[in-house]
């Protein structure tokens, strides 16, 4: 199975994972029920979590409705630490994922839209360049796993803080590798994919950001919030769903 993703992953192109993948996985899906692992996402138990990534990662992505070890996290902060489901709000979902459309889709307190520069799921064809909504429009923005793939990612956090309301705030997480390095690390002579994935951890990747992610945030004007959840939960939470033991979760406020 870590053979199959990996490779999938690789070579099927990213929209076409997104139009078919669900419907596969949720056949697998029989065959992992159990009780030791629950997503908080569907709240769907099973014996263990399917392995996931280029470099597999165990016990990571839920059969179900796919959300993966950072998903999960996101979703106790936004139930836990958020009015999120309740207050009303006008949403930016950025290259949206499969295991929240539907879920956001469905809440009534929200006004939701969804914006991706090739995804089939998305509402909007949209590059984050160049947003095509007014100043001070949007509440809520999420933006995971998208600034380490575009080509000026300040330029790109210049445009949401444009279109993000006083006051209104996002969600903005990228991969890191470890060990950390001290600064970010772009160089756009590199564009072999080959030699991108050695430099930057993906072949599909301009970048790869260190330790001064927090810094780069707040210098496009951002108040940076670093949510430390993680560090809060008991080491039972941390197993049940399957958390990473290292994610900051990095919510901007305008």
């Amino acid at each position: 199975m870590k053979f199959l993703i990996s490779f999938f992953l690789r070579k099927v192109p990213r929209k076409y994972l997104q139009l078919f993948s669900h419907v596969a996985l949720r056949i697998v899906a029989v065959f992992y029920r159990g009780n030791k692992v629950q997503c908080p996402v569907c709240e769907s138990r099973f014996r263990k979590f399917l392995p996931y990534g280029r470099q597999s990662r165990s016990n990571a992505l839920c059969p179900k409705c796919l959300a993966l070890e950072r998903h999960r996290l996101i979703w106790l902060y936004l139930k836990r630490k958020t009015d999120f489901f309740t207050k009303q709000a006008k949403m930016l979902h950025v290259a949206p994922e499969i295991c929240f459309m539907e879920r956001f889709e469905a809440l009534e307190n929200l006004e939701y839209i969804t914006a991706d520069i090739e995804s089939p799921l998305a509402k909007v064809k949209m590059d984050i360049h160049e947003i095509p909504f007014e100043d001070n429009s949007i509440d809520i923005i999420f933006c995971n796993h998208v600034l380490e793939h575009v080509d000026d990612d300040m330029k790109a956090l210049s445009e949401m803080r444009r279109v993000l309301k006083p006051g209104g705030w996002a969600i903005l997480q990228v991969p890191f590798f470890y060990p950390l390095l001290k600064t970010t690390y772009e160089d756009k002579s590199i564009v072999d994919p080959k030699e991108r994935e050695k430099a930057f951890g993906q072949d599909d990747h301009v970048r790869m950001y260190g330790e001064d992610y927090g810094t780069r945030l707040a210098s496009s004007g951002f108040r940076v919030v670093e949510e430390r959840l993680i560090d809060e939960l008991s080491d039972d939470e941390k197993s049940l769903y399957a958390l990473p033991e290292k994610e900051v979760i990095y919510k901007v406020v305008k």
